[in-house]
């Protein structure tokens, strides 16, 4: 792969780690230093001549402060999750419900506990182990749970966010807002609260929390393009953080600054427009800058973006491998090409996970990147660290210990270069470089699954045989692209227009231009309840057999308005 040499040269460690070193001194939680924090970002940015729009939305955050377990008279420190329902004092016996670790980012964000009698947990403290993800504080908040402890799987306590809402509510998100405290304890203080399950001990919780409007600042840097000014790629990350999170995501904002100013060295030399923004409400208000910013400019989205790339936790010691990097399978092939020629590693990546700023989904836009590169595994093994979602690895994830020291200037400065690449080479392809055929064989894939799970429960030939016929035309399709026989503009149109349509029948749940739940999502959830139908009585599976005919038809008509759409320009 040839790079964008000129841009590469260009990238320096000077502007970016002037700001790595300032966010390193300077808390970016609370709403009004989190404002301050972006007045750093445009200072800088205006300094170095890059123009800079700087919106200031209401969003709806939840800001956490301090937590307490007590227990026979001792206190055990603690930290409440954003969202979780302040108060001085809920006192109740505990209800332990193990659950185990998870031991691989792909598996972080799932619900973790195991089986249990969940009518044990009503007008109990729940004690399990894990973070306070919203998966499992819904379903003991539903069991009838009056709080919820999380235990770490560490000394130390991890913040976090415990609603499942994205982004700011609507009133359709209210019933999904957390009713129950919860917190956050440490390992050994959790251990010691899983010994007082079945001994009739209360323990209180309690927890202090700010939740309302906040007015935050959003900036935004666009980079116009020469050839097709109005179609761009948007490279955003968050610079809101936990304390100082340096790893998450200090280094991500130092990026995106140095990434503005060499692409703005450069402009009107790349074929389209590359817009640049900083997200608040990551960390306090489940990603509401970004949700923001998918709502209030949401058909510039649909009719102008091609790609989006998300930039959080890049250059941390110790990450040396590209490993578990999500992408968009469409994406896959050009991620790591790009990453090949510029950090000449090869790489791995996943199905992004429902988390982290992936705020374009229901939109249906190409995406790829999110946490970047990581620590080898077995460095981590022998660290004893455990899976955590950020920081490179590092378990100063989420923690007061994600200082300056998290941060490695030489991966930093390659970290730097591959977001570069991969920005400026999504701008100025002529043939915009995702193959919407690597997505539909994995479809083809996912439907196998699907149907060996399911057996005889149900029948996926008809989505099946929508999806091969979709094949087919798209591997003519992009033979007569690359030949020339469709103009690139149309081809273009034709692969952005595929992400509109097929991103999501693949990620989302839920109709176009909302949010769904920050909860996993199964490939082609519309038929994934062929993992369950085996397993129900006969009453439970008609309905299920009911569910799937639906989703099947919802799936199947993706398929074929995707089919007419490239047959169409094979036609023209």
């Amino acid at each position: 792969m040839k790079t964008h040499k000129n841009l590469l040269d260009e990238v320096s460690l000077e502007t970016p780690w002037e700001l790595v070193e300032l966010f390193a001194k300077t808390p970016r939680w609370q709403p009004k230093d989190v404002n301050k924090s972006a007045d750093m970002i445009v200072k800088r940015l205006k300094k170095l001549g890059v123009s800079v729009t700087v919106h200031e939305p209401e969003i709806y955050l939840s800001v956490p402060f301090d937590a307490s377990v007590t227990v026979r008279g001792k206190v055990m420190r603690a930290k409440p999750p954003a969202y979780s329902v302040p108060t001085k004092g809920v006192t109740a016996e505990v209800a332990y419900v193990p659950a185990a670790y998870s031991k691989s980012i792909n598996k972080l964000f799932h619900r973790n506990q195991t089986a249990t009698d969940m009518s044990k947990l009503k007008g109990r403290i729940a004690v399990s182990e894990g973070f306070a993800f919203p998966q499992k504080i819904r379903e003991f908040e539903l069991a009838g749970a009056v709080g919820v402890v999380a235990i770490n799987p560490g000394k130390d306590i991890h913040w976090g966010i415990c609603t499942s809402i994205w982004g700011t509510p609507d009133l359709d998100d209210l019933p999904r807002k957390p009713g129950i405290p919860v917190v956050a304890v440490n390992n050994a203080d959790g251990n010691e609260l899983i010994k007082l399950a079945g001994t009739n001990q209360k323990v209180t919780i309690a927890a202090d929390l700010e939740e309302g409007w906040f007015k935050q600042k959003v900036p935004v840097v666009e980079i116009k393009g020469s050839h097709e000014p109005e179609k761009f790629v948007l490279l955003h990350g968050h610079y809101d953080s936990w304390d100082v999170g340096v790893g998450d995501n200090a280094t991500g904002d130092a990026t995106m600054l140095e990434i503005a100013r060499v692409l703005t060295k450069h402009a009107g030399k790349l074929r389209r427009s590359v817009r640049i923004a900083w997200w608040p409400g990551h960390s306090t208000g489940r990603y509401a800058g970004s949700t923001w910013f998918a709502d209030h400019f949401a058909l510039d989205l649909d009719a102008n973006c091609v790609a989006q790339v998300n930039c959080d936790s890049p250059g941390c010691r110790w990450a040396t491998e590209f490993k578990d990097v999500s992408w968009m399978k469409e994406t896959e092939a050009f991620a790591k090409s790009v990453i090949k020629a510029v950090a000449g590693l090869d790489s791995h990546g996943e199905r992004p996970h429902r988390a982290g700023d992936y705020s374009f989904n229901n939109i249906g836009l190409s995406s790829l990147l999110m946490l970047s590169s990581t620590m080898p595994d077995a460095l981590r093994a022998k660290k004893g660290y455990y899976t955590v979602g950020g920081c490179g690895g590092n378990i100063a994830w989420h923690t007061e210990n994600d200082t300056l020291e998290i941060a490695d200037k030489t991966i930093l400065l390659r970290d730097i270069k591959v977001y570069c690449e991969v920005v400026a080479a999504i701008a100025d392809a002529e043939l915009l470089p995702f193959d919407w055929r690597a997505q539909v064989a994995e479809f083809s894939e996912t439907i196998a699954a699907y149907q060996k799970t399911a057996g005889k429960a149900f029948d996926f030939s008809p989505v099946q045989a929508a999806t091969d016929s979709l094949a087919k035309t798209l591997d003519r399709f992009y033979k007569a692209a690359r030949k020339g026989n469709i103009s690139t503009v149309k081809a273009n149109a034709v692969i952005q227009k595929l992400a509109r349509i097929l991103v999501p029948i693949n990620y989302t749940t839920g109709p176009r231009f909302r949010h769904d739940p920050a909860t996993p999502v199964m490939p082609l959830p519309a038929l994934a309840a062929a993992n369950q139908i085996k397993g129900m009585d006969k009453v439970t599976q008609g309905f299920a057999k009911t569910q799937l005919v639906r989703g099947q038809n919802r799936t199947i008509a993706a398929l074929m308005q995707a089919e007419m759409l490239a047959s169409a320009a094979l036609l023209d």
